[in-house]
């Protein structure tokens, strides 16, 4: 596959709306920064008359309340931001007593709804 990245400049929904407009004839599936974007997308592709996901596929990011209740529901990767808040607190501690920090790494969920 030959990814095809477009910067939307902001993370609000109608940035999603103009970018739609720029994918490549034949494009199946878009994955979005966040579900902002994502529901910005969506509603730009029906627009179009594309079908989602019958022509395209739509992924986000953040699992954002209510994403699951939209028609379809979007599939997202949802992080654990409280264990986030943690390590990045664990990480300053560190830091601030002269100890280095490696890679840190949060497991994400792959939360399969019907925009997929």
């Amino acid at each position: 596959l030959e990814p095809v990245v477009l910067h939307a400049g902001t993370w609000d929904a109608a940035a999603a709306g103009p970018l739609m407009g720029q994918l490549p004839e034949g494009t199946d599936a878009v994955f979005a920064a966040n579900d902002q974007l994502a529901l910005g997308a969506m509603t730009a592709l029906q627009k179009r008359g594309l079908s989602v996901p019958g022509d395209v596929r739509v992924v986000g990011f953040d699992d954002m309340a209510g994403v699951g209740f939209l028609n379809p529901g979007l599939t997202t990767v949802r992080q654990d931001f409280r264990a986030i808040g943690q390590l990045a607190v664990q990480s300053l501690h560190r830091l601030l007593t002269a100890d280095e920090v490696g890679a840190i790494r949060v497991a994400a969920d792959l939360i399969i709804r019907e925009s997929t």
